[in-house]
Formats: structure tokens, sequence, C-alpha cells
């Protein structure tokens, strides 16, 4: 079992969504996230005053998949998510130790689903 977390830009959420649901995966959860990386910053003049904005908007996408699916989820996101240039974002795997579903007790990757 693995957790896919996935840091996008805002406006390809949608494609990313639709990527994700031609293969079959439709459970995620997303967050709105600030973050600085290779991007960089910006100055802004906002009422005569400068600006540095160093914290650019992003979404989160968090999925737990079985070992199987990992392959085909990142593919989904790269496919939703590329536009090719600097800013498209990072794709981070972690192993997940157990997972426990509330509302059965199920465990493991019976937990997970598909």
């Amino acid at each position: 079992m693995k957790l896919i977390v996935a840091y996008i830009q805002p406006q390809k959420l949608n494609a990313v969504k639709q990527a994700l649901y031609t293969k079959e995966i439709a459970r995620m959860s997303i967050t709105n996230a600030l973050g600085a990386g290779q991007q960089g910053g910006f100055h802004e003049n906002y009422r005569g005053v400068d600006i540095e904005v160093n914290l650019r908007k992003k979404v989160r996408i968090e999925i737990a998949v079985n070992d199987d699916y990992v392959e085909k989820t990142c593919d989904a996101i790269i496919e939703g998510a590329r536009t090719g240039k600097i800013g498209d974002g990072k794709i981070f795997i972690y192993p997940i130790e157990e997972c426990i579903r509330i509302r059965t007790g199920e465990k493991g990757t019976d937990a997970i689903g598909g």
C-alpha cells in the first residue's frame, strides 16, 4: 500500500481528476496549499507598496492505493498536470504501514479498496 501525494497547479485540478477517473481512480483527498520551489516568487505592486510574493498557490492531492495502482495513478496525474513548464508540480510516494476502514473494521489492502 502506498500514499501518493501530488502538488499541482490549481488550474490543472479538473484535468487531473478527469485523467484519474479514466483510469478508474476516484478516491482522493484535495487540499489548497502554498509553497515555494524552483518556480520562485515574483514582485507585485499593491496600493503603491512593492510586495514580494514567494509562496505560490498549489493544490495537494492525496491518494491511498494498493501497490498495483501506483504506476497508473502517477501516470494519470502527470497526464493531467503536465504543461512542460517550471511549476507543474511534484509527486511523492510514501509507504503505508496500515489502513483501517472505520465503518467495517477491514484492514490492509481490503480497507483501501480498488
